[in-house]
């Protein structure tokens, strides 16, 4: 836990194509950390769409944005293009060597990958991208929240898909301000899920709906490997 008398600068990464709750799930949580600022930076001024169509403004630009203490990555299909923008992934591996934690979410694990900072690193992401995992040189965890530690005591928080960013948001508010400070964050956000169907993982929804789901993502996931095998050969990882 950071001591309580140290302000905290949290900030997340904005662009065109995001899954919206990949941002604004986590919004909900680490806006409300205490004693912090948490803004939204993206490549541009202007507002993007998230992949629904959803219009959202940044708070500023990339090149505006001061040196991040939590630094958080949604995913959602617009990350196939970061993943081939040097400006953005020079900018998340700058502000990641600088700050003290770190927050994926859904497919901005990959957008880390293709940064390079997934070698050696247990992570999840998407259900229907983590075989992917492997292509950047992560060990693959089937949990909803996986937590990863360097040597220096930088924290790595990756949520799986979509949702699960709020429950990695909840992890990482634990980690900066304490089990009770997250506790009331929950509280305020009566954030007390009880899904209607038990369909929320291709584990326990029925076969056919995961059948159709994969066949739907089927272009997305294709475009999704070829890009992951191109970059982690350019970047010397050993793809299996």
């Amino acid at each position: 836990m950071i001591p309580p008398d140290t302000h905290l600068q949290i900030g997340s990464l904005l662009f065109e194509g995001l899954d919206q709750i990949d941002l604004t799930g986590p919004f909900e949580v680490l806006s409300r950390v205490p004693n912090s600022t948490y803004r939204v930076y993206a490549p541009g001024p202007e507002p993007v769409r998230d992949v629904r169509g959803l219009r959202i403004l940044p708070d500023a630009t990339l090149a505006e944005a001061p040196q991040l203490d939590v630094l958080h990555v949604p995913g959602g299909q617009g990350q196939e293009a970061l993943m081939r923008d040097a400006a953005v992934l020079g900018w998340i591996r700058d502000q990641a060597a600088g700050a003290g934690h770190v927050l994926s979410v859904c497919t901005g694990a990959l957008i880390l990958g293709a940064a390079g900072l997934l070698v050696g690193r247990r992570a999840t992401t998407y259900w229907n991208a983590v075989h992917l995992l492997p292509l950047f040189g992560a060990e693959p965890v089937d949990e909803r929240v996986v937590i990863d530690r360097d040597a220096d005591g930088r924290t790595w928080v990756f949520a799986a898909g979509v949702t699960a960013g709020i429950d990695g948001a909840l992890r990482l508010a634990a980690e900066l301000r304490g089990d009770e400070a997250a506790q009331a964050i929950q509280l305020g956000m009566q954030y007390a899920p009880e899904p209607p169907f038990d369909s929320g993982t291709p584990r326990t929804a029925p076969p056919a709906i995961v059948a159709r789901a994969r066949s739907a993502a089927a272009d997305i996931t294709a475009r999704r490997e070829a890009t992951a095998r191109a970059i982690a050969a350019e970047l010397g990882i050993h793809a299996p």
